[in-house]
């Protein structure tokens, strides 16, 4: 590891608005932002940009950004100490352990931002629009929560399409290039620092707007397997 990773994980053991794998957190974070706001997850948020932008923006909600790596995280977490947003915290830890941190209703909304779009069809089970991934966020979303996606993969975006139609999710906004619309709302400008690399060379931002639904999402059966291996090599997906 790099000297000055070495260093970052060192800080974020001191900073308050940073959790590490915490225990007994379910139903206490109104404790930890010493008020009951409604709390949005920003998830694989890597520097934690749109967990401070939206922190900025909106004051009177709570932001977590999640993420695994601690050396990431440190950016978002100093920022937010040495602009006193009190409304912003950091939680290091798995994305496939979400619900260990998190009552049923605990969260309002998430967002998904730039996150690794894992282009393997065989890989797709850790896409963190998969079917698998939506039902761990539907133990912890208020009902009809709303999931952003926003992604400069183009693959990423017609797949988590196709997976709202397949299952029957509400699709509230879709745009295949939403910098080209004429009006979005402010926290849509937010940028990432992987956005503004544009890995995918898309030169274009996709965004959607899900809600889930109070039923639970059934496991991923043998049609979307199916097709999965149909469009298994195809740019879409």
């Amino acid at each position: 590891m790099g000297h000055k990773k070495l260093i970052r994980f060192e800080a974020i053991q001191s900073f308050a608005n940073v959790l590490q794998y915490p225990e007994g957190m379910p139903g206490k974070w109104k404790d930890f932002f010493k008020n009951e706001n409604p709390i949005t997850l920003e998830l694989a948020c890597g520097k934690g940009e749109y967990t401070v932008g939206l922190s900025r923006l909106y004051p009177n909600r709570n932001f977590i950004g999640v993420d695994l790596k601690g050396n990431r995280i440190y950016h978002g977490a100093l920022e937010s100490l040495k602009d006193g947003l009190h409304n912003a915290a950091f939680l290091r830890t798995q994305i496939d352990k979400i619900d260990s941190y998190f009552l049923p209703d605990e969260v309002s909304e998430i967002w998904i931002t730039f996150p690794d779009p894992q282009l393997r069809t065989s890989r797709a089970k850790k896409r963190l629009t998969h079917p698998r991934f939506l039902r761990l966020y539907q133990t912890i979303l208020k009902p009809n929560g709303v999931i952003h996606l926003k992604t400069d993969s183009p693959s990423l975006f017609y797949f988590t399409k196709l997976i709202a139609d397949l299952y029957d999710l509400d699709i509230q906004d879709a745009s295949e290039d939403v910098y080209a619309r004429t009006e979005n709302p402010e926290e849509i400008h937010i940028k990432t620092h992987y956005e503004k690399l544009d890995i995918a060379e898309s030169r274009k931002v996709f965004y959607m707007r899900l809600a889930l639904p109070e039923k639970q999402i059934p496991l991923p059966d043998r049609q979307l397997q199916d097709l999965l291996k149909q469009i298994e090599k195809s740019e879409i997906v």
